[in-house]
């Protein structure tokens, strides 16, 4: 068996205007405060003498890799970013930014997501992908549509904790638009 994965697919270029400006602040950060500081580490440890032996220099050189190549990934991907800063016209339909409010079946259990570009998923819990199967399920959705969500084994939100193999149902109880 072997090692080849197959390559992961691309991700939506859509982000709102907060989730752009922390990741150019990441990359501000990165570039003019922590790798500055890393390399006159690196560079003190290697003036030490033996490099073979110097935990210092090794962790440095590897910290270094590893800010280099989040840096080369923020940059690529800042460049190729959609900021979507306007509301839709139509504010009743699940679009990209929404706050979404679900309403379970039974009606006891209220659950609110915003559908985020991908690179802002880390910023709160409520945040899903726009990639997410969830929110593809939402999208152009309606205020009182129904929703059916399977949760599998794979799922990593976890919106209950049975195991069925039967869709959770959900009505779309409000839909709002509005700025971090």
């Amino acid at each position: 068996m072997g090692r080849y994965r197959p390559p992961e697919p691309e991700k939506t270029a859509i982000i709102t205007a907060a989730g752009f400006s922390r990741l150019q602040q990441e990359l501000n950060y990165l570039w003019k405060e922590k790798r500055p500081e890393v390399t006159s580490r690196v560079a003190a440890a290697a003036a030490l003498g033996d490099r073979s032996e110097n935990a210092d220099y090794i962790y440095g050189k590897r910290q270094l890799a590893e800010i280099d190549h989040r840096i080369r990934y923020l940059d690529k991907r800042i460049r190729t970013m959609q900021v979507v800063d306007r509301l839709p016209s139509d504010d009743n339909t699940v679009y990209f930014g929404a706050w979404v409010t679900l309403k379970s079946a039974n009606g006891n259990q209220y659950s609110r997501y915003r559908l985020v570009g991908p690179d802002e998923i880390d910023d709160k819990p409520e945040y899903i992908s726009i990639d997410s199967p969830m929110a593809k399920v939402l999208l152009g959705k309606t205020r009182g549509d129904e929703i059916a969500i399977l949760q599998t084994d794979t799922s990593t939100k976890v919106l209950s904790f049975e195991k069925t193999t039967e869709p959770t149902r959900y009505w779309i109880d409000n839909i709002r638009y509005e700025a971090d």
